[in-house]
């Protein structure tokens, strides 16, 4: 599975935002989708999980309420809609695939390149 990240960009506190993962290959349908975020100089943390079915998702306490997953196995297609941004919101978000839903950043396999998002307070 490839994996490309889109929709980053610059917006302003309290902004929102709709990240988008494309996917290309067959079995995309089949992996659940992780999106992960990496501000400078910290780790690389979880974000949000959903299942391959979309009947199960997962958030970090800092996204519930405010982030929504999403995917369209149709298109291939992952999302992460952001609202209510924050400036600690500001990083570089990656989508990923795992052969099960987690919220562990090693239980990914496949990584796309990452969207930078930045928000201005």
């Amino acid at each position: 599975v490839q994996l490309q990240a889109s929709g980053g960009g610059l917006v302003q506190a309290g902004g929102s935002l709709r990240l988008s993962c494309a996917a290309s290959g067959r079995t995309f349908s089949t992996y659940a989708v992780g999106w992960f975020r990496q501000a400078p100089g910290k780790e690389r943390s979880f974000v949000a999980s959903i299942s391959w079915s979309a009947a199960t998702t997962y958030y970090a306490d800092s996204a519930k309420g405010r982030f929504t997953i999403s995917r369209d196995n149709a298109k291939n297609m992952a999302y992460l809609q952001m609202n209510s941004l924050k400036p600690e919101d500001a990083a570089v978000y990656y989508c990923a695939t795992a052969t099960y839903t987690s919220r562990v950043v090693a239980d990914y396999q496949y990584w796309g390149q990452g969207t930078e998002v930045t928000v201005s307070s």
